[in-house]
């Protein structure tokens, strides 16, 4: 794995986002950061609508006193046309729980958000880290227009993605993003780039904020706190079913943590990405079983993709307690 150069200044983040519950939580996170900064926000379809991901965008950013961020408004489906699949059984219909929130409209720039992220990334090269969290659409394309893009970001740390190929007789949770849009997923993982990192659904789905943890948002007395408690519980009542117990894994919330922590990531894997069928569904790998074995198709994807650093391993505990108390407004 390749270590990441120390910065001194703070991280200039573009945030891409499908702006859900775990969306919402990792802006407010990286809000709360000093050594990030949100620089900008572009909006994608995926856990609501584009247009309610714009009004969460614009929630968030009132809460978090960053009205001012830039924010573009992207793509409402998948690149090739098909109607896009929301998840309002997970996230409510309007991506924070149906909680009746008041959600204001965010001022827009006039580019589209594949448009922005060419103009972020042009105008300053090596000087913006991007973290898509939502379906890739956005980011597609932005490489249709300008096919160097990735190259010019500093890093680009994605959450989708499962990981290397799991051990036989395990299935993992689905790889949403990807599913999402197979085919934009495909062009980022084949694009030229500077750095690509996936944080996939082998480390965010054992990545979890428990009943403690939410117990803590809510005695917090703070507005982010009291809001992150708030849009957990009703995240929970989703995920209870998966384990009995009213926990939810960090998703976004990890993918931005291990953007400003690197040190979170305890093990990697450089190696290709490819798209590969998962029933009806799709999802990315890294082209290599669990036991480190090459996988015996998608040898074309092997001999031309660049190389991406999946993460195989994490200090959840560390990023968690890190995350929460962000969210809290307790972290010294």
């Amino acid at each position: 794995m390749t270590v990441p150069v120390a910065r001194t200044t703070p991280l200039r983040v573009v945030v891409d986002t499908d702006t859900g519950i775990d969306d919402a939580l990792a802006l407010l996170y990286l809000a709360g950061r000093p050594d990030a900064e949100i620089a900008a926000v572009t909006s994608v379809y995926g856990n609501c609508s584009v247009d309610d991901a714009l009004l969460n965008i614009g929630l968030v950013m009132r809460l978090a006193g960053l009205e001012d961020v830039p924010v573009a408004a992207g793509a409402a489906g998948p690149v090739d046309g098909r109607p896009a699949a929301l998840a309002p059984y997970v996230h409510g219909k309007d991506g924070l729980g149906d909680l009746g929130l008041d959600r204001p409209s965010p001022a827009l720039v006039g580019a589209s958000s594949a448009e922005y992220l060419v103009e972020l990334a042009n105008s300053a090269p090596g000087e913006y880290d991007l973290l898509p969290l939502g379906p890739l659409s956005n980011v597609a394309l932005a490489l249709q227009l300008d096919p160097l893009l990735l190259t010019k970001f500093r890093s680009t740390v994605l959450m989708g993605g499962s990981g290397p190929f799991p051990p036989v007789g395990v299935t993992q949770t689905v790889d949403a993003n990807v599913t999402n849009d197979p085919e934009a997923a495909r062009a980022v993982f084949a694009a030229p780039r500077s750095r690509l990192v996936m944080v996939g659904v082998n480390v965010g789905g054992v990545t979890i904020v428990d009943e403690a943890a939410v117990q803590v948002l809510h005695r917090s007395g703070t507005p982010g706190g009291e809001f992150s408690a708030a849009v957990l519980e009703s995240y929970m009542d989703f995920y209870q079913y998966a384990w009995g117990r009213r926990v939810s894994p960090a998703w976004d919330g990890l993918a931005a943590g291990l953007l400003v922590e690197p040190r979170w990531i305890t093990a990697a894997v450089d190696g290709p990405v490819a798209v590969v069928p998962d029933g009806r569904l799709s999802r990315a790998h890294l082209l290599r079983t669990a036991d480190g074995l090459p996988v015996p198709f998608a040898q074309e994807e092997a001999r031309t993709a660049p190389a991406t650093t999946v993460v195989t391993e994490v200090d959840s505990a560390g990023f968690v307690a890190d995350f929460v108390s962000v969210l809290a407004g307790t972290r010294g």
